[in-house]
């Protein structure tokens, strides 16, 4: 990231407020891109917020001390944000949840400047992510492509919130040169079936396009799947993802299909998952198969090849070099959330994966999906412009927009974010009767984009203006 040494950013206190275990991961890793700054983790108590497990797994390697991370009840949230008075606040959180911390943020005596983002692709872009973000001084998009899907968006559905690029903080590897006098390790086309490295004579770094270039990996053998709750939907098409990796086990005992996993029985994530992979796998399972709660990058680090339909992970291991499928055996739809590797070479069936016919992206689709140069990378240089803006009063506040149903509606929203740990009176009744009536008004959304989808269902955009169809409520 350019321009940050010796600059304002020295002493700056930034906050990341945050709850479930991908948000955990990523804000901290946000954080830890910036040199100079005073970094803090504040997790707020809500039915997704990371066990003390995830929450060790989530910040594996961002560099996040265990003195810089609280947790707290949703009600001292306001108490502990008055008296460290940061800087900058990164709400990171799904929509509801960055919504609630923003009215808290608008309560503060001495107003921070306001960041959100999410945490991982964000293509297609929901109207949802935009609009509970809406009072966000900046939004943190993570490739060209989601600036102008953002852009779009804001303009279909009338919200400008001014958005900047960073690095995602899970692409970083592959932008690395390596040293004069080490071996450039390329990618062959003609490799064998597991997209094996191989080394070439050195050549000196002009001579080699930055898109060729792979980070050195010891030999590795294991197929990695990291699973989703959100996609596929269907308990059919993840039972026959689950088949996939039984076969693919089956196929070659040498090797290790690992199934990565976000959460433990009893553990809450991000999303809500209705059919775990441990429901649908067989009792008895090979050898060879094996299930993993450590980070990604851990399970990248013996990794011959990653298999997914849509998870940020195949970025991840695009960074590191390790080959991808991105599985397009139930089609490529926005509703799959797989329309972002279309043009990237990375789509494949199940039967590639038991082979093992994994592969690299092609290096046209990489500048405009998450790989572009990290000079371009300027987010932090916006916000410590705004903050200087915001120190000279010149930054106008960008406050939670008041909820249209008055007092009763803004104790839904409380309570739909805190769950059980919401205990007012007013949380309880605006849940009684909010719950069925949100519930009706679902299904009559869903019964009138039922017949051709909406912008779900249009492959021509990278924008949606329907409820997202994941039936993924927040409460659990």
């Amino acid at each position: 990231m350019s321009g940050m040494r010796g600059s304002s950013s020295d002493g700056l206190r930034v906050v990341a407020i945050a709850d479930a275990d991908s948000f955990v991961k990523w804000s901290a890793s946000l954080l830890g891109s910036v040199p100079g700054i005073r970094p803090h983790l504040l997790l707020v108590q809500t039915p997704l917020t990371a066990s003390v497990e995830q929450q060790r797994t989530a910040l594996s390697g961002t560099g996040m001390l265990p003195e810089n991370i609280t947790r707290v009840a949703f009600a001292q949230a306001a108490g502990w944000l008055e008296g460290q008075r940061p800087d900058v606040v990164l709400l990171a959180g799904r929509g509801p949840f960055v919504r609630l911390l923003g009215r808290v943020i608008d309560g503060l005596s001495r107003r921070p400047v306001v960041v959100a983002g999410l945490p991982g692709m964000a293509i297609p872009a929901q109207r949802g992510a935009l609009d509970y973000r809406r009072h966000a001084d900046l939004l943190v998009v993570h490739s060209h492509r989601e600036e102008r899907a953002f852009a779009e968006l804001g303009r279909l559905i009338g919200v400008q919130v001014p958005t900047a690029l960073a690095t995602l903080p899970f692409a970083r590897s592959r932008s690395r040169m390596l040293a004069h006098d080490r071996a450039r390790v390329l990618t062959s086309d003609s490799a064998g079936a597991n997209g094996t490295l191989v080394a070439e004579r050195p050549r000196s770094p002009e001579q080699v396009p930055q898109s060729e270039l792979r980070p050195v990996r010891m030999p590795a053998t294991d197929i990695v799947f990291a699973a989703q709750a959100l996609v596929p939907v269907g308990r059919d098409e993840r039972a026959e993802i689950a088949a996939t990796l039984v076969r693919a086990a089956e196929a070659d005992p040498n090797r290790r299909v690992v199934v990565k996993l976000r959460s433990r029985p009893g553990e809450s994530e991000t999303h809500l998952e209705r059919d775990p992979y441990l429901d649908l796998l067989p009792a008895r399972l090979p050898d060879n198969l094996v299930v993993s709660y450590g980070s990604m990058a851990q399970a990248l680090s013996t990794a011959a090849g990653l298999v997914t339909v849509s998870s940020t992970a195949a970025v991840e291991a695009v960074a590191l070099g390790v080959p991808v499928i991105a599985l397009d055996s139930f089609g490529v739809s926005k509703s799959l959330l797989n329309t972002v590797f279309v043009g990237s070479g990375l789509l494949g069936g199940r039967s590639e994966v038991v082979a093992g016919r994994f592969r690299h992206p092609l290096p046209a689709w990489l500048r405009d999906n998450y790989f572009h140069s990290s000079a371009e990378s300027t987010w932090w240089e916006h916000v410590e412009q705004l903050v200087a803006l915001r120190r000279a009063g010149a930054l106008p506040a960008r406050p939670v927009p008041a909820a249209r149903g008055g007092a009763l509606h803004e104790a839904w929203h409380r309570a739909s974010v805190l769950g059980a740990a919401d205990r007012t009176l007013s949380g309880a009744a605006a849940l009684a009767i909010g719950a069925p009536a949100t519930k009706a008004l679902g299904a009559l959304r869903r019964g009138r984009n039922s017949g051709d989808g909406g912008t779900w269902a249009d492959a021509s955009t990278d924008v949606t203006l329907e409820p997202n169809p994941f039936h993924d409520s927040i409460r659990r």
